[in-house]
């Protein structure tokens, strides 16, 4: 980390209680050190962009998508509801589920994060994460965790994890337990509701729960340095039938995002260019 850019990570004690509840929720402005040292104030420039479809694919229209990871061409997904969470391989292209795993019925599966040969996936209010063998989708261990789970993604290096909240948690790989916390901000203001999460080329995009749009963090500062409007991947009586956009998968080789949503009929691989 640069040391001239001060981080906002924070870390002294993982925090516990609602969701959403904060200690402090005055505004965190995005701090500069300037050449004499000087901290400005200064507000980030936002970029505004749009979603771009280069290909549209079929989609379980079964599946109350929480998460997604792209593998060398192939895709996890984790879906939720009590009863009916699941742990997928899925073929991209055709939307085939290849392989699925079930939860258990006492669990609402949430975000899912690959950290080398093992899948993480949140529960919702249970407190667990399960652990799966990326090869054979085999449980193989479970982790504790205080709150709720919501999104969930891994660089190489950073576990972070959503709680829907404008809080986000950093984690440890081998166990789970908690490292420091990053307040999310947009001009100043916190960004509540983040669900699904994916780091792309050493930024972080978040779904907003309830919302058509996807923000772009800084993973350093917690500044949004871009806001995303996915408001035109599906036409009004598509939207009629469906949940949320939630479900952000990175594909580094064609450089294009896979998204879709809880209950869509629909995949897309998209990129993010300019607003018009």
């Amino acid at each position: 980390m640069p040391e001239s850019k001060p981080s906002a990570l924070k870390k002294d004690r993982e925090p516990t209680g609602k969701v959403g509840a904060v200690a402090d929720s005055t505004p965190v402005p995005v701090v500069e050190t300037l050449p004499d040292n000087k901290p400005s104030t200064r507000p980030q420039v936002v970029e505004r962009l749009s979603v771009k479809v280069k290909a549209v694919y079929p989609h379980d229209p079964l599946a109350f998508t929480q998460g997604l990871v792209w593998d060398g061409g192939v895709l996890y997904e984790s879906t939720g509801l009590y009863g009916k969470s699941s742990l997928r391989r899925v073929e991209p292209v055709s939307g085939e589920v290849v392989e699925i795993r079930s939860v258990d019925p006492n669990f609402f599966g949430e975000g899912m994060a690959q950290v080398d040969d093992r899948l993480l996936q949140l529960t919702w209010k249970s407190g667990i994460v399960l652990v799966y063998d990326v090869g054979t989708l085999d449980l193989i261990d479970e982790y504790g965790f205080n709150g709720e789970g919501w999104g969930l993604a891994y660089d190489g290096q950073r576990l972070v994890m959503s709680d829907g909240s404008h809080r986000l948690t950093f984690r440890d790989v081998d166990d789970f337990r908690w490292r420091a916390t990053l307040e999310v901000t947009l001009e100043g203001q916190p960004v509540n509701h983040l669900n699904e999460l994916e780091f792309a080329e050493g930024l972080l995009y978040a779904n907003v729960w309830g919302e058509e749009r996807i923000v772009r963090i800084d993973p350093d500062s917690g500044g949004v340095t871009a806001v995303i409007d996915a408001s035109g991947l599906l036409d009004a009586a598509e939207k009629s039938r469906v949940d949320v956009l939630n479900g952000i998968a990175y594909d580094p080789v064609s450089k294009t995002f896979w998204l879709t949503g809880k209950f869509w009929l629909k995949m897309f691989q998209v990129v993010f260019v300019p607003a018009a």
